[in-house]
């Protein structure tokens, strides 16, 4: 806890102002169209969600409390919130922040006990014992600003909880009088789990003499089968670390294994047309996506033994190893005859479609549809020095490639939330806010010419150096060749819907390379790149290895979506 910090404030605005008049409130935002009606279904979009002993409802409208704001560097400030419009028989358990130059665009979510309007023969539901949610005993004051002015300072305080219960987030109030303790509830120990820092929303400069840092918070565990549920609040303190385990605040855990708030079947083919993105290539894409069945039945190769065996892979991929794990005895190339190979690098966009994998997310409030897109070849790298760019012959090329985007959807409403852009060995969540959409809420994701990695925008993206300008260059714009993955998809993988409902290819079970072990022979490669650099910009070999990408100098045969890390894992950002 806080024992004894709140007795050595030294209150300071050398860092910090918060008049209103200057940081005017963000406008919120809505998608570009309505929301269909869904198909019907058990509880997906039904505005609550049961989390087994607690039911939660999402709140997306708030009213200002303070506002803040950095007076160095160009930060438009943070507003701090609090929820309002919450149901009857719920209860606030923490306030909202966010950045002033985004869209209001955020969520708490509020709770109640689910067994409270479902009265059982013994069952107390105010029983200072077991209910499932309390009053905090009091509050201690974290952070404040003192200012007179617009009607007061930013006081943050923290719910002290009962023995075994925990608090979900932070209160704000613009007086230095501490809030009732019926402002928020605290959760029971058991239903809850860690959470941890994610994006910093403000800092104060390091040398301050009253340092204080926000941060959002979201479960410590994700993936398909974390339980860990994010409450949309934030959490403050004084210089805290990245993706840093908290113990004075958690997140709810849904103990409901049914997930109810999950779409079905019908509903999820029902997100995918509607939310479906269109997927751009560059207009000088000579490495196109293909179906995997098209690559199958083009000629492509199954090796195995050190390289002294092969046969052709059938048309539905049946006589691929199927489960275990990579262990480098088996991968697939392309044809060995020159005709057939160079066809196949060159793709077709005609068979190509995404193949889309729907699970839960944040135990089961969120879905996450990922939609995972094949090219038979990745074209060789364009490099950029300063202002030169030259493209490569052989360095970068690999034989098949597996790339993805990942949207999240609100059980709660059904509304699109973000979209994973994956990028190489990382990527982004990019909120709706800030995406591009194309015929009414479909989003346009870009692919970048050879490498295939996906952006929110046209343009060119370095990966490598950006400070030095030193990197691989990923080209992306909008051209006739594209995917509408709202028409031409496939669900491969739904595993919460239960057995049989959707039947895996026999290729998703392929857990080996989809191409052969590459090593470059990049050093002579830069050599020659470097007896071409004029000598202001020219830089040793062992140097400018190191400002590349590692993956430019060699790679192993990609592996396919299931063996990936995010198949049931969170997206690595």
């Amino acid at each position: 806890m806080f024992g004894g910090y709140c007795e050595c404030f030294c209150w300071s605005n050398q860092d910090f102002y918060d008049d209103d008049f200057y940081l005017p409130d963000p406008q919120p935002f809505s998608l570009p169209a309505p929301l269909p009606i869904w198909p019907q279904g058990q509880g997906f979009a039904a505005g609550r969600i049961n989390l087994g002993e607690i039911e939660v409802a999402k709140i997306t409208k708030f009213e200002s409390v303070w506002s803040c704001g950095l007076l160095r560097g160009k930060s438009k400030g943070v507003s701090f919130y609090r929820p309002v419009g919450i149901p009857e028989g719920f209860h606030c358990l923490g306030y909202y922040c966010q950045s002033n130059d985004q869209p209001l665009r955020g969520y708490v979510l509020v709770g109640c006990d689910s067994n409270a309007h479902k009265p059982e023969v013994g069952h107390i539901h105010d029983s200072e014992v077991d209910s499932p949610l309390r009053k905090p005993l009091n509050y201690s004051l974290i952070w404040g600003s003192n200012s007179e002015k617009n009607g007061g300072g930013g006081y943050f305080w923290l719910p002290n909880p009962p023995e075994g219960y925990k608090a979900m987030g932070i209160v704000v109030t613009k007086n230095p009088e501490e809030p009732k303790v019926e402002e928020v509830r605290c959760v029971r120990a058991d239903l809850t789990e860690r959470c941890e820092t994610s994006d910093q929303i403000i800092s104060s400069d390091s040398k301050s003499s009253n340092p204080f840092e926000v941060w959002n918070t979201r479960p410590h565990r994700r993936g398909m089968f974390a339980k860990g549920v994010s409450v949309g609040t934030f959490y403050c303190n004084a210089y805290l670390s990245s993706d840093e385990v908290l113990i004075d605040i958690a997140c709810l855990k849904n103990l409901d294994h049914s997930q109810p708030a999950m779409p079905n079947l019908d509903q999820v083919h029902a997100l995918i047309k509607h939310y479906g993105p269109t997927v751009f290539f560059h207009p000088d894409e000579d490495c196109l996506p293909s179906s995997v069945q098209w690559f199958f039945k083009n000629g492509a190769l199954l090796y195995q033994d050190c390289g002294q065996k092969c046969e052709p892979i059938d048309l539905r991929g049946s006589n691929l190893p199927s489960g275990g794990e990579n262990d480098g005895e088996f991968w697939i190339d392309l044809p060995v005859d020159d005709a057939a190979r160079n066809d196949v690098i060159a793709g077709d966009l005609e068979s190509a479609e995404l193949y889309v994998h729907a699970k839960p997310a944040f135990g089961g409030t969120f879905t996450d549809i990922a939609m995972w897109i094949f090219c038979p070849f990745n074209g060789p790298a364009t490099l950029k020095i300063g202002l030169m760019t030259i493209p490569m012959t052989k360095i970068g090329q690999h034989v098949g490639d597996w790339e993805h985007y990942t949207l999240r959807v609100s059980n709660f409403t059904g509304e699109l939330w973000q979209v994973f852009f994956s990028e190489h060995s990382g990527g982004r969540w990019v909120d709706a806010s800030d995406l591009e959409f194309i015929e009414g809420n479909r989003p346009v994701v870009y692919s970048s010419k050879h490498g295939h990695a996906s952006f929110p925008h046209p343009g060119t993206y370095l990966q490598g150096s950006t400070k030095l300008g030193i990197g691989v260059r990923n080209d992306v714009a909008r051209s006739k060749y594209y995917v509408d993955s709202s028409l031409k998809y496939q669900l491969v993988a739904a595993e919460y819907l239960g057995d049989g409902v959707v039947t895996e290819p026999c290729w998703l079970q392929y857990m080996r390379e989809w191409g052969p072990t590459i090593v470059y022979d990049s050093r002579s490669e830069i050599d020659k790149i470097l007896d071409h650099l004029p000598f202001f910009v020219r830089f040793s070999v062992e140097n400018l290895v190191d400002l590349f990408p590692t993956e430019l100098y060699g790679e192993e045969g990609p592996s396919g979506p299931k063996e990936k890390y995010n198949w049931v894992g969170d997206e690595i950002c």
